[in-house]
């Protein structure tokens, strides 16, 4: 089994591209999704988050909510240390556990997590192959605005917060930019998930 980290900055177009690893019977953990699930009421990184930061970003049924956590977040790097040295080790020991598992079943021949911050939180020696997902400037600032509802500043903040893109795609394996037509992403997603199949048979790991 070859494992892969599926990256690139905020609204880059990782979920397309994740949608077409799936549809290849490539297995996808999400580390935002296993991020999320720790912050929930009953996880385990809930009761330190809401100590630190207070019932203020607290929504009515006492859940975090994560659009005043991620305002707080983006504008305060001393905070997002503080929320990060909590969630991500939880996190590597979610990914670890599942990628062990289904390497001693034998279940799939690609293992694919999905995680924007695989460079910032030093997953990478998890991993044997790295792809990144990338677009140009102004479409990644466009897709933000309209998926999150936000100014273009907060937009360029959020942006600003993560690694140059640049460094991401100088340091992958695979690259694949989704400036183009959704056609266009798919085709070069599919192209690489084929990639990464032979790999896979091939035991071409690290």
């Amino acid at each position: 089994m070859i494992r892969v980290a599926l990256t690139g900055g905020i609204a880059s177009g990782k979920s397309i591209v994740a949608d077409v690893f799936r549809r290849r019977g490539f297995h996808l953990h999400s580390a935002d999704r296993a991020g999320r699930d720790l912050m929930k009421p009953e996880g385990a990184a809930y009761p330190a988050i809401v100590e630190r930061f207070g019932p203020g970003i607290l929504a009515a049924d006492r859940s975090i909510d994560r659009a005043a956590l991620a305002k707080i977040l983006f504008a305060d790097p001393e905070a997002r240390r503080f929320v990060e040295g909590i969630v991500h080790p939880l996190v590597i020991a979610t990914l670890r556990a599942e990628a062990a598992r289904l390497a001693d079943e034998g279940r799939t021949e690609v293992f694919v997590s999905e995680s924007a911050l695989t460079f910032e939180t030093g997953l990478v020696g998890e991993f044997d192959r790295i792809v990144v997902v990338h677009c140009d400037p102004e479409t990644q600032i466009g897709r933000l605005i309209a998926r999150d509802g936000i100014g273009r500043d907060e937009a360029l903040a959020r942006i600003g917060a993560q690694m140059d893109v640049g460094e991401k795609v100088g340091r992958a394996d695979f690259a694949i930019d989704t400036s183009g037509a959704l056609e266009e992403t798919i085709a070069r997603a599919e192209a690489v998930a084929s990639r990464l199949l032979d790999e896979a048979r091939a035991g071409l790991t690290l």
